[in-house]
């Protein structure tokens, strides 16, 4: 971290010139940063933008603009949309509605069914940062339940050299608590039973057979959304190497770990005390756990069991967030305040504002191997976000971009501000002002050598 001046040509980075002194030359517009961090633009692997399909909650034009308010350039959406992202056609179909719609860099995961593994190897691995395997139901009916396929899809992914990103909760495990907690306190359990429901034990029964199959036959393993204390005991602790390998030999360099894992915001930000003034706006899967799962996951920031930190971004209608664990929806949104949230636990303590910036933007660039960003170097993309402490300021309904015009942050206080983001060298936000006819980049991936 140093001060110092970057310069922007056309959408790269043409110089970093490090120091107090500025350039004479002639620029276009001069920035004065005086005071702020200059970040490379977050990289966000994990988003559900709910297009096509969904388009009521949430669209990838909202969606974008949210994350381009939020210092967030580039990001990875899900496939549990109508229809599902489970054919190269639904693919393809994606990628045109981002062209035609995203402010900001996007590529979408393909998703896995028990039947489509066979498709796998026809995907151009230059488009998408891999496989999303849902190990455990949840929202969009996704779930892989059967044995064999879980096989052949783990098996298809290592021999292709692709990622596997794996949502684990064992359904079993989740569908006897829900069955115990509804005989006891009846068809629509409080939300606060939700860490019981989707507990602990259906985190890391799923979790661990994802990590043992991944090691059977050699897959690329990215666990999402780790909640729990118990999960981290999977993951070693053997990531501090990671900054000092080059970025797009990474997953080729021995010190790269085969299996990996994600946290969210929620689970970083809220405990189950939380469940008793914001209710279901954080009910999500897997569940918001303990304080202590919470501080163990914070722990984890910097011991090097987590590598990427995400929002699972997943707006709703504020109409179907009522109720409790059977009825109300599960997902919140997050991406506009993920990076500020961040700040405050530099603030706080939590990680310092360097290992941020490995688990926002380094970190899933070398993971999901994106050509020419998540860094601020020469001749990388100009994916910037500059943020500066500021005075302190209130998360309202005005505030928030997303369609759904609610999010679990709203009145909180916040003591830092984003203000600016550039995407691919154009200034999209400045202060407030946001330039509607921004249109992001295609990411493109160097496939993994075999």
């Amino acid at each position: 971290m140093y001060e110092g001046c970057v310069v922007i040509e056309h959408d790269c980075i043409e110089q970093i010139i490090e120091g107090t002194v500025t350039s004479r030359e002639h620029y276009d517009e001069v920035i004065d940063a005086t005071g702020c961090f200059v970040l490379p633009g977050i990289i966000d692997d994990h988003v559900h933008f709910r297009e096509p399909g969904l388009t009521d909650k949430a669209d990838i034009e909202s969606e974008s603009r949210a994350a381009a308010y939020g210092g967030v350039t580039s990001y990875f959406e899900m496939p549990n949309t109508n229809p599902q992202t489970t054919t190269l056609e639904a693919l393809d179909e994606k990628f045109a509605l981002a062209a035609e719609k995203s402010h900001v860099n996007y590529s979408f995961f393909y998703g896995a069914t028990n039947d489509n593994y066979d498709t796998f190897e026809k995907l151009d691995q230059t488009r998408i940062p891999g496989v999303k395997l849902f190990m455990g139901s949840s929202t969009g009916n996704m779930l892989v339940d059967q044995y064999g396929s879980l096989l052949k899809i783990f098996k298809t992914a290592a021999e292709l050299g692709i990622v596997v990103m794996a949502h684990c909760e064992d359904t079993d495990t989740v569908n006897h608590n829900m069955e115990q907690m509804k005989k006891a306190y009846g068809d629509d359990p409080a939300v606060m039973l939700h860490p019981l429901i989707r507990s602990e034990e259906a985190c890391y029964e799923s979790s661990a057979l994802a990590v043992h199959l991944a090691h059977t036959y050699g897959t690329r393993l990215h666990i999402a959304h780790v909640s729990t204390a118990k999960e981290l005991e999977l993951f070693p602790e053997n990531l501090e190497n990671l900054e000092n390998l080059d970025h797009l030999d990474i997953l080729d360099h021995p010190a790269f770990p085969q299996i990996t894992a994600e946290a969210c915001i929620a689970h970083l930000w809220f405990s189950s005390d939380d469940y008793l003034t914001k209710g279901a706006l954080i009910k999500c899967n897997p569940a918001v756990k303990t304080a202590d799962d919470r501080d163990a996951l914070r722990k984890a920031l910097t011991d090097g069991c987590i590598t990427t930190v995400a929002t699972d971004h997943a707006p709703h209608l504020l109409s179907q967030k009522q109720g409790g664990c059977a009825k109300a929806a599960s997902g919140m949104p997050m991406v506009q305040f993920s990076l500020v949230t961040m700040l405050e636990l530099v603030d706080a303590g939590v990680l310092t504002m360097e290992r941020l910036v490995e688990l926002m933007c380094h970190n899933p660039a070398r993971l999901f191997r994106v050509v020419g960003r998540g860094f601020l170097r020469k001749g990388y993309q100009a994916d910037i976000a500059i943020v500066r402490r500021s005075d302190p300021w209130t998360v309202t309904e005005d505030v928030i971009q997303s369609k759904c015009k609610w999010s679990p942050m709203k009145g909180h206080e916040y003591q830092w501000t984003v203000e600016h983001t550039f995407c691919n060298g154009q200034h999209i936000y400045h202060k407030g002002v946001f330039d509607a006819t921004s249109r992001g980049e295609a990411i493109t991936f160097q496939p993994i050598s075999l």
